[in-house]
């Protein structure tokens, strides 16, 4: 009777989970990791948070989680992302590092396995804006970023 019992007990608390999970759909906002800037680069990346399009590539702006002011997201499951006050990469002190410019905002390459990887050269803050594999060759997103980029966080050095 017992083992009875917990199976009618546990039967119930197994559907429930079960439709829980089946309430996730591929909408759901995309899990994104939150950077932790200094105190003084704070206030940079909350006024590129104000100044953000609305689209980028096409692309509408997504929910990203958990919600910052320090990552932003477009297109399905945000497909691409943005995060303000990233640690310095450990590329940057390569040589032989890939950097770009695009709408005169500089931007340093990481080729990773899922797409291409951006982080802002010579500005107050690192911004990094992680692309999806399809844009491999393809640096235009970043030009959607230039203007609000150029605006909110100021040069280290005179161009």
């Amino acid at each position: 009777m017992t083992s009875s019992r917990r199976r009618l007990l546990s039967f119930p608390a197994i559907a429930l989970l079960l439709a829980a999970a089946g309430c996730s759909s591929a909408d759901d906002a995309a899990q994104v990791a939150v950077p932790k800037p200094s105190a003084d680069e704070v206030p940079y990346c909350e006024a590129l948070a104000k100044a953000l399009p609305q689209t980028v590539a096409g692309l509408r702006r997504s929910d990203v989680e958990p919600k910052s002011e320090l990552t932003a997201g477009w297109g399905d499951n945000a497909a691409i992302v943005l995060r303000c006050g990233v640690p310095r990469p450990e590329k940057m002190d390569d040589p032989d590092a890939l950097g770009v410019e695009a709408d005169g905002v500089k931007w340093m390459l990481e080729q990773l396995n899922s797409g291409p990887r951006f982080t802002t050269t010579y500005r107050k803050v690192y911004i990094e804006v992680a692309l999806p594999e399809k844009y491999d060759h393809d640096v235009t997103p970043l030009s959607d970023f230039a203007a609000a980029v150029a605006k909110t966080v100021p040069l280290t050095v005179k161009a």
